[in-house]
């Protein structure tokens, strides 16, 4: 349940976290981490801290469960996608680290920086108990070199669950019913609109319009074109990615289907926008977003979450067809391979991991054999569910795409459209020469 706000802050500068925060355990090599003697293993995230918190300690358990004299060291950076690569060039760099993108874990293997993990990992179990697309995210000719170590699930749907079930709403098991459900809401009569929805976000503007994206195009074209589109094999000017936009437009753009419409839109914060499930009567019914945004929510919503709330994944094209599900997470890589190091990523490779950290954090396992009654609530068991239950996992494609495109052009040309500023094909147009060619 990794925050979008928290992802934005991988753009700002490079920082440790903390006071007395030293790197005196890691080696000065550009890939090393510790020494390949050293009882001691470093490793750097940017996860929430609760998280790590969770992870550290069912870590430590572990080892101490084999007599281990393995000692962690694990340290808690911002921007850690940014940061690493600074260090990998200059030196001082972990045993391991928690990577967010799949695109920098690419840069970190073309720098000769990690090692495959096929090693250290049961490859047999991982391909048993994760969902189909976790693995691939990570894979990179043939060999892991990123492996997902916690989950966070995109294309949600959130809704008022009393008001929901007072108003006799059935979740939509295909676009056409969401359609028709749809049509259903705006005939009742009322002043709820279907969706609420913003893409507001401080120095980020526009990201939740490209989740919106990714998520159509998924649920439309499969796997395949979407991550041929992820990596530009098929460009933003293309037949696909226009009708996910006029779909887009069609779903958000109808008057009466959004609350606001859609000139406010561009100035409706992500954070604040979903609230409008929870007002009497209600803003709208629907809001999608990942599965953090639950703590965005009013705190008597979060104090009663069950009650209070419902969610349903963003239904296939068709019904029974094809459902994947977008997500993101931070992707284990292995920048050191003694057999300590080793040690410690196969523990971090089970589930049992997660123990310690799902009772009491946004943590979500990418394992579908986790033990979910540890989560804290039915509302986390059900979005692991939606994920667990998909046909595939799809990485974050602005995530994955070259960061001027994904963090860069994306954003701003879906803002620009939005806004009315400029037409959908302009848009998509202007970030097809955005995209640098040596990523094409």
């Amino acid at each position: 349940m990794r925050s979008q706000a928290h992802r934005m802050t991988m753009l700002g500068a490079a920082l440790l976290v903390g006071a007395g925060l030293t790197l005196t355990a890691c080696s000065s090599s550009g890939g090393g981490g510790s020494s390949s003697g050293s009882t001691t293993v470093t490793i750097w995230s940017s996860v929430d801290p609760p998280v790590k918190a969770g992870l550290e300690k069912e870590l430590v358990a572990e080892l101490a469960a084999q007599k281990s004299n393995i000692k962690i060291n694990w340290q808690t950076v911002t921007n850690i996608n940014q940061l690493i690569i600074t260090k990998i060039q200059s030196g001082g760099t972990p045993d391991i680290a928690y990577i967010p993108q799949p695109g920098v874990v690419k840069q970190m293997e073309t720098l000769g920086a990690i090692k495959p993990l096929n090693s250290a990992v049961d490859m047999s179990s991982l391909q048993q108990n994760m969902v189909p697309g976790m693995l691939q995210a990570g894979t990179i000719n043939g060999k892991l070199y990123g492996l997902l170590g916690s989950a966070n699930v995109k294309g949600l749907v959130w809704y008022n669950k009393p008001a929901w079930t007072a108003a006799g709403w059935q979740t939509p098991t295909s676009i056409p019913a969401l359609e028709s459900l749809m049509s259903q809401m705006k005939a009742k009569g009322s002043t709820t609109a279907p969706w609420c929805m913003g893409i507001q976000s401080t120095g980020s503007t526009g990201w939740p319009a490209t989740d919106w994206f990714e998520t159509l195009m998924m649920k439309n074209y499969g796997p395949t074109v979407y991550n041929n589109w992820v990596t530009h094999k098929v460009p933003f000017v293309s037949p696909q990615v226009e009708a996910v936009g006029n779909q887009f437009a069609q779903l958000l753009f109808t008057p009466g289907n959004t609350y606001g419409g859609r000139s406010a839109i561009p100035s409706n914060g992500f954070d604040t926008a979903g609230n409008g499930l929870f007002t009497s009567p209600p803003k709208c019914w629907m809001y999608m977003q990942g599965s953090f945004i639950t703590g965005f929510f009013p705190n008597s919503v979060q104090s009663s979450l069950d009650k209070s709330v419902g969610v349903f994944g963003f239904p296939p094209a068709t019904a029974g067809g094809t459902n994947p599900v977008e997500g993101g997470g931070d992707m284990i890589t292995m920048l050191n391979d003694s057999s300590n190091v080793q040690t410690v990523v196969k523990l971090l490779s089970q589930p049992q991991i997660g123990n310690d950290a799902a009772p009491s954090s946004s943590f979500i396992s990418p394992f579908k054999n986790f033990n979910v009654s540890l989560y804290p609530n039915d509302t986390t068991r059900d979005v692991a569910s939606i994920m667990y239950k998909a046909d595939d996992f799809l990485f974050d494609g602005s995530d994955a795409m070259p960061a001027q495109v994904g963090a860069g052009s994306f954003w701003t040309q879906m803002t620009n459209w939005i806004g009315n500023q400029e037409s959908l094909n302009s848009a998509l147009a202007a970030i097809d020469q955005s995209w640098p060619a040596t990523s094409s």
